[in-house]
């Protein structure tokens, strides 16, 4: 299934953000949403998941408007990792993790989607904290137990809004490996970043949205450049590793033994 927009368009009062766009996130791509801050990334991704109406222009699913499906049939489709959410919640960090298996009926543990859930946790470096209050968990843990969440949710499509919030850099490069991991395995990857180094090293595809309504979108080998991205930044960047021949992520289990 892909995901698409057709002349999209997105405001906020007084300003349009994105005007009349159109791309398509299909399965296996991995996608970079890179642009200053206010340039439309996280209403862009809003959209995407069925959670914003556009000002005009519409998003489909397989050619079929994302209005017209049941939103459990969605979410089994579309999952997306917001950038803040309410802090508060009861329960463990597995149960927060389990909340991920909703969409597909699955609420108790002792099943599948606890064996799914303590996988993800391990997933994320976090399977020592299953057991622990999730609001005593740091920043960074409670971001990869979001990060773990979604993955229990296991969509086809996957929707990020600057998930590497809060993260050192082992984790961050952890996360783009699994991220990177999910488009390999088949499912459409977006993300909104504002590390271009790392989209340089592990997005296939890229959308650039600068300011005044204006956007590329393409292959990261093409759009990645250094001269593109002062462009888009209004700053002069260092020259780093061409994205065409960005390096293969580490296979840490054979690094360490």
């Amino acid at each position: 299934m892909t995901l698409s927009t057709r002349a999209l368009t997105l405001t906020v009062p007084g300003r349009t953000l994105v005007s009349g766009l159109d791309v398509q996130i299909a399965p296996g791509q991995c996608w970079a949403i890179l642009g200053e801050n206010g340039s439309g990334k996280s209403r862009l991704l809003l959209a995407l998941a069925g959670l914003r109406k556009p000002a005009s222009g519409d998003v489909q699913l397989d050619g079929r408007p994302l209005a017209a499906r049941p939103r459990r049939e969605l979410a089994r489709e579309v999952g997306i990792l917001l950038q803040e959410e309410p802090e508060v919640f009861w329960g463990s960090v597995l149960d927060y993790v389990l909340l991920g298996a909703f969409p597909h009926g699955r609420l108790a543990p002792g099943g599948a989607p606890d064996a799914a859930a303590r996988e993800a946790l391990a997933a994320t470096d976090l399977a020592g904290h299953a057991l622990q209050p999730y609001r005593t968990l740091s920043g960074g843990e409670r971001q990869r137990a979001r990060i773990a969440q979604l993955l229990v949710q296991s969509p086809a499509h996957v929707l990020l809004d600057e998930p590497l919030n809060h993260l050192d850099l082992r984790h961050q490069i952890a996360a783009m490996e699994t991220f990177a991991a999910l488009a390999r395995s088949g499912r459409a990857v977006a993300m909104a970043l504002h590390e271009p180094w790392l989209a340089a090293r592990y997005c296939d595809h890229a959308l650039l949205l600068y300011d005044s309504t204006r956007f590329s979108a393409g292959p990261s080998s093409e759009l990645l450049a250094r001269e593109a991205l002062e462009r888009l930044y209004g700053c002069p960047f260092d020259a780093f590793a061409d994205p065409g021949s960005r390096p293969v992520p580490i296979d840490r289990a054979a690094h360490t033994s």
